[in-house]
């Protein structure tokens, strides 16, 4: 099956170049080109294409607002293509936030080592998102003011049977067991009785992974009883953006990750990008080591490898191992040394992935003991930790 590809930049050159590069895999065929945002939005109605590529600056309707009227009207798989700076980096997060699935850097030779491995990292990311389904929907709204308000004070601690965390739906008729049925996410935090087994929760992802780590982490309270360690695949001009984001948006403290950093109960530390994060020292006085990687031994900077690794160590089996959306099978390996110690390691199911490749890894590996779909796993992380009905 050919994946039909719309193409659209302002620039004619940049296109010609995109279109050059897709089409020597005879598995793309580019069917259209548009030179600003608001031909991009006729262009995808009239063409109907698997995939869009979309530069994010564009005359007329940026790529930003292109990406929203898109997936409002005619919902379509969208790569963006950005610039590798803070600015670029905001952009590119709103994009995705407004339904985009995935970006890439504009300099796309960036992320790969030479033109060959540039040119097949472009075309694996187009294959990856064509045609699915989860992608051709309405991007989610943002959420509300309210909801991501940070308390002025520390919240008390939450007692056996207290209301502080209400339920803002109605538990579900018990009729079915399967968890991917549920349309949208419902959070119970109701009580806590923190689960002992647990130390630490550990999450890895990649292709996808912003918007489903705002998914996770925007409904988590902000009293969550164990530190959270999070490694997606991202350049380092946007880690800091993307952590300062989730800060924004979320009740729990979120942090792109210092070298010596103390791990503390309710905060995420996200791994720069172009670094290795490990965790040094032992259970409930670990520190977080921030290193360049010059080596070349290593794909992946940051590497869910590496970072569950080193947690097995410090943590052995008292870790709730999550892995995510992403191209790949990096995390199999260290979810496979963490679950040798004891730990806990679960995957997303492949229906809610934009890509179901690193949660593929560690299921079909027989690593992971349980599959959970992205709207799901806030609620059911927090009955795992303590929080429940």
């Amino acid at each position: 099956m050919t994946v039909s590809v719309l193409v659209v930049d302002d620039s004619a050159f940049f296109r010609r170049r995109v279109t050059e590069i897709l089409e020597s895999n005879s598995q793309i065929k580019v069917i259209g080109s548009a030179n600003d945002g608001r031909q991009a939005v006729e262009q995808a109605k009239v063409l109907r294409p698997d995939v869009i590529t979309m530069d994010i600056e564009m005359p007329v309707m940026n790529g930003i607002d292109a990406v929203r009227e898109i997936m409002r009207d005619a919902p379509c798989p969208i790569l963006m293509f950005s610039s590798l700076t803070h600015e670029g980096a905001t952009a590119t997060l709103n994009a995705l936030e407004a339904g985009a699935a995935d970006f890439l850097p504009k300099k796309f030779e960036d992320v790969a080592r030479n033109r060959e491995d540039a040119v097949k990292t472009l075309q694996d990311r187009v294959l990856a998102i064509a045609g699915k389904p989860a992608l051709r929907r309405s991007s989610p709204p943002r959420p509300s003011a309210v909801s991501r308000a940070k308390p002025q004070e520390a919240e008390p601690s939450v007692r056996p049977g207290s209301d502080r965390f209400a339920r803002s739906t109605p538990p579900p008729t018990r009729t079915s067991t399967r968890e991917s049925e549920p349309s949208s996410p419902r959070v119970v935090t109701e009580r806590l009785t923190i689960n002992r087994a647990y130390q630490v929760l550990a999450i890895g992802t990649s292709t996808g992974g912003p918007v489903a780590l705002q998914k996770i982490l925007t409904q988590l309270p902000q009293n969550f009883p164990y530190p959270i360690v999070m490694v997606q695949h991202m350049p380092a001009a946007f880690t800091k953006a993307f952590s300062q984001r989730l800060d924004g948006l979320c009740k729990i403290s979120v942090r792109e990750a210092e070298d010596g950093d103390s791990l503390q109960p309710g905060v995420a530390y996200l791994a720069p990008g172009g670094k290795q994060m490990l965790i040094e020292g032992r259970a409930g006085a670990a520190r977080l080591r921030v290193r360049e990687d010059n080596s070349g031994r290593v794909t992946y900077k940051p590497s869910v490898d590496l970072t569950f690794a080193s947690l097995s160590k410090v943590y052995g089996g008292k870790v709730l191992g999550v892995i995510l959306t992403g191209m790949g099978a990096d995390g199999r390996e260290g979810a496979r040394m963490l679950k040798e110690q004891g730990a806990t390691i679960w995957a997303q199911d492949e229906a809610s992935c934009v890509v179901y490749g690193m949660p593929q890894a560690v299921a079909s590996a027989g690593i992971s003991s349980r599959s959970v779909s992205l709207n799901q796993m806030a609620s059911a992380l927090l009955t795992e930790v303590g929080y429940g009905d």
